[in-house]
């Protein structure tokens, strides 16, 4: 098997997160308020939904590139030939190692991001500098443990299920799938990851949210 093209995955991996990250930003807001411990109303409601993007611009890009970069590249060690069967377990340990790497990048930017979600008054400099002044460096990886816990088991399923997705329906037309169809497919997969991780999705929100002096359970985790 050729080795990966880093710059391929690298460019499109980073686009795609800022496109997706962007574009689906408010929905993400809402989320992070109807998941923070204060309720959906004194978090902001529907007021200042794009609060906290400019943390979510800066780490998509990288964050998106990490991931696909090492998906793509632990996908060609471990490629052998052997039975298909077992192409599943490769793209789940692909996907688990990406986003071990991808959380190093993720986790600051979501802890910046969801806590200036939650504060619209606030601006993102502004949160970013209390983190680091009362909590330090450590405030900002706050929740990387079930950050990583949340986001493995995600792509334990959507990983598999969207490589599997374009597998049938290329074999069904008789030739590669086109990028739409790789989206049709990319998009059930999340959407049916997501839903099956929502739980997990709350602890990590709630655990990034609380501040130091709140509770011990960002300690734990």
């Amino acid at each position: 098997m050729d080795s990966p093209g880093f710059t391929t995955s690298l460019l499109a991996g980073g686009v795609a997160g800022v496109t997706v990250d962007l574009v689906l930003f408010p929905l993400d807001t809402i989320k992070t308020r109807l998941q923070s411990p204060q309720g959906f109303n004194k978090a902001g409601g529907f007021r200042g939904i794009y609060a906290g993007v400019p943390s979510a611009a800066i780490g998509s890009f990288p964050n998106a590139a990490a991931f696909f970069i090492t998906y793509e590249y632990v996908k060609w060690l471990l490629h052998t030939d052997s039975s298909p069967y077992l192409m599943p377990v490769k793209h789940m340990l692909a996907a688990s190692a990406g986003e071990v790497i991808a959380c190093l990048i993720r986790v600051p930017s979501e802890v910046v991001k969801q806590r200036a979600q939650v504060s619209a008054s606030s601006s993102t400099v502004q949160i970013f500098t209390d983190i680091l002044y009362q909590e330090g460096i450590q405030g900002l990886y706050r929740g990387y443990k079930s950050t990583v816990l949340r986001e493995i088991p995600f792509s334990l399923v959507q990983f598999p299920l969207w490589e599997s997705l374009k597998a049938l329906w290329s074999w069904r037309q008789g030739h590669a799938v086109d990028s739409w169809q790789s989206a049709v497919c990319g998009a059930f997969a999340g959407g049916f990851a997501a839903a099956v991780t929502t739980p997990l999705d709350v602890a990590k929100t709630r655990i990034m949210l609380a501040k130091l002096n709140m509770n011990n359970l960002g300690e734990l985790c």
